[in-house]
């Protein structure tokens, strides 16, 4: 009897999760999308709704708001998770603040949200664009109101004393996942030093705020214990969002979290003394940012 051998099948490729149904959106249609769409195009301003490729982007837009996104389009960081292009940047406006207030100005918006790509060859990491925009459209639009959503300053606390001394009124700093991911996630920044940069402005005086995105792969656990340590460094609002892959390039979605259990992670970060927690399968770090001013100090 001859022994033949054994053929092992072939490992197939793990199957795609398929998109929920309450993660589907609308395309963005509509009068006030396609003003805001032409404030953009004819002041050549970025934002992270399309940068990011933002499922909130019709909406926001069709409310007349959007997020600009500062010192070009071009990331020096290469996180696995984010859709803006990663490269070596060749844009350095120092006009961009003037037209960036501009825009604001003439979209009449009552809540300004602002952020920008990491600028990690700039000596101030761009701190001084930043403020001078905050300054500029506070100036032009007084009654508006403004997040910033500061990118990592690789532990350059000058440069951050800069970023937020604009008179913004809510400072974001998003740490994205929890701290045994970031390595996967976020392999240029550490968890650790996001921290700090979140105890810094809070020690500022300033109302903190921060993000995560859900369902690339953390358990329930090692969220509380990100909530337990935002709170500790001092942060006022938290937002949580499914995780969506920008393109095939991208990490894959390791779940799709439900509706429900957002809600029960609102009522737990409440319960672990976070002020204010936007939970829900399409939120992203400026949906519905105009409700976070309200959030005491």
């Amino acid at each position: 009897m001859i022994d033949l051998p054994v053929i092992q099948p072939e490992t197939a490729a793990p199957a795609r999760l398929r998109k929920p149904d309450w993660l589907r959106v609308k395309l963005p249609v509509g009068e006030e999308y396609a003003a805001v769409r032409r404030l953009v195009d004819e002041h050549k301003l970025h934002t992270i709704c399309e940068s990011g490729n933002c499922p909130n982007m019709g909406e926001c837009w069709g409310a007349g708001t959007a997020t600009f996104m500062i010192l070009g389009n071009i990331c020096t960081r290469s996180c696995s998770f984010c859709a803006v292009a990663t490269g070596r940047p060749t844009e350095y406006d120092l006009d961009e603040p003037r037209r960036v207030a501009e825009a604001i100005h003439l979209m009449k918006v009552k809540h300004a949200v602002i952020t920008s790509v990491n600028r990690d060859e700039l000596k101030d990491r761009g701190a001084s664009v930043w403020r001078e925009t905050v300054v500029l459209t506070k100036q032009l639009s007084p009654g508006t109101t403004i997040e910033t959503l500061i990118p990592d300053v690789k532990a350059n606390w000058d440069a951050l004393d800069v970023m937020i001394s604009g008179g913004q009124e809510v400072i974001s700093h998003n740490v994205e996942t929890v701290g045994s991911l970031y390595r996967l996630v976020r392999p240029q920044a550490r968890y650790d030093r996001s921290l700090e940069q979140i105890r810094r402005t809070k020690l500022a005086g300033h109302r903190t705020k921060s993000g995560i995105m859900l369902g690339l792969g953390e358990k329930a656990d090692e969220l509380y214990q990100a909530m337990d340590d935002l709170v500790a460094n001092g942060l006022d609002i938290l937002t949580l969002g499914q995780y969506l892959q920008p393109t095939k390039r991208h990490l894959d979605v390791a779940e799709f979290i439900t509706p429900d259990q957002f809600a029960h992670y609102k009522e737990e970060g409440l319960r672990r003394g976070l002020k204010y927690v936007e939970s829900g399968p399409l939120v992203r770090s400026s949906y519905h940012a105009e409700r976070h001013v309200n959030v005491p100090i």
